[in-house]
């Protein structure tokens, strides 16, 4: 089982026992606005439980949310992406930022990419002040990019890091 740890926060590799815990988080109506729910047993169990790309986030023992990388293995365009959620019961507390901010140093020193990418809803200003927090810039915004739970498109803002912009 691997583990990163950070000041409050623990990243930790899921095991069984957690899908409900992220499901349940999935489904709080301010997550789920953002991930949609359909088929969220599904994505739980391909993301974290049978990935070895995924992360539970912990605080003081108890799971809070989730955190993934995906990868591109083609030596010209080699990079990561990231995504993440959190427990609506901690949003706001900077949990995001630190979160994100262990798994970076862990694909920048371990994984050894020279940039990460994520791509948070345009209109999702804590999450992008929170990516931003740690060293992501705006790339630009991605028209029509994902369908909300409500079935209609919306935008996506493209954010990247490079190595040495990681802020601690």
């Amino acid at each position: 089982m691997a583990f990163l740890r950070g000041e409050r926060a623990l990243l930790r590799t899921s095991y069984t026992g957690d899908a409900d815990v992220l499901a349940q988080i999935r489904r709080e109506p301010e997550v789920a606005w953002r991930w949609g729910d359909t088929d969220i047993e599904e994505e739980i169990r391909a993301a974290f439980i049978d990935s070895e790309c995924g992360f539970v986030i912990e605080v003081n023992g108890e799971v809070v949310g989730g955190i993934q990388y995906g990868e591109e293995e083609d030596p010209t365009y080699r990079h990561a992406t990231v995504d993440i959620f959190l427990t609506t019961s901690h949003h706001g507390q900077g949990l995001g930022a630190e979160a994100i901010r262990i798994l970076a140093r862990h694909l920048f020193g371990e994984r050894n990419h020279h940039r990460l990418t994520i791509d948070p809803a345009a209109d999702n200003v804590p999450a992008i002040r929170a990516y931003e927090k740690v060293g992501f810039r705006r790339v630009g915004v991605m028209r029509s990019y994902e369908r909300g739970p409500d079935g209609s498109w919306h935008d996506g803002l493209l954010m990247d890091m490079l190595r040495d912009e990681l802020r601690p």
